[in-house]
């Protein structure tokens, strides 16, 4: 009998501990210790990820002469020509680092800007034909290493992995945006 009533007492007291460790987890913002975990380990794993693909783009566009900035900022306008404002929302960075590493390229003859008929004064960029000749020359690279992380992760595994960082980028897109705004209350009549 006496096993028994300990038996509750310690499920009783360890329930008790779960609760006070959840309520310990559960921040004045409605959050969680875990998600804030969560949010923490994605960010760093993000930032490890942009270091090792900027590393690895050094490396696949120094023999075309190119730079991995470069390389980005031609890539970004090789479906259509851009204005500079566009190609920076496109990759999440400053217009000013855009506009210098445009005016590099357009400088070494990789690309060139056009009138833009939507705007007078922000042009478009658009690669010229040396420029295309230098991403071409990425190319054989480029299939190489998809080819080898295809065969790392599996074809179905890598297309998960792009399709979870396009919806992680929706989501901190939709945070961007302001949050919608509690309707006013309605105030109570007046005494009279």
């Amino acid at each position: 009998m006496r096993e028994a009533a300990d038996e509750v007492t310690y499920g009783a007291t360890h329930e008790a501990a779960q609760v006070a460790q959840v309520a310990r987890e559960t921040l004045p913002s409605g959050g969680s210790r875990t998600q804030q975990d969560l949010l923490s380990r994605t960010a760093l794993g993000v930032f490890r990820l942009n270091g090792q693909f900027l590393a690895i783009s050094e490396e696949l566009a120094k023999p075309a002469g190119l730079t991995a900035a470069w390389w980005q900022v031609l890539g970004a306008v090789l479906r259509e020509p851009l204005p500079v404002a566009g190609i920076a929302r496109n990759m999440g960075i400053t217009r000013q680092s855009v506009q210098r590493i445009a005016d590099l390229l357009v400088a070494k003859g990789l690309a060139e800007y056009a009138p833009n008929p939507a705007h007078r004064r922000a042009k478009l960029l658009r690669p010229t034909e040396e420029g295309l000749d230098a991403v071409d020359r990425i190319g054989p690279g480029h299939a190489a290493l998809a080819a080898r992380l295809a065969a790392e992760l599996g074809d179905d595994a890598f297309a998960e992995t792009v399709r979870a960082l396009e919806r992680l980028a929706t989501a901190l897109d939709a945070l961007e945006s302001p949050a919608p705004s509690a309707p006013a209350p309605v105030p109570a009549p007046a005494p009279e």
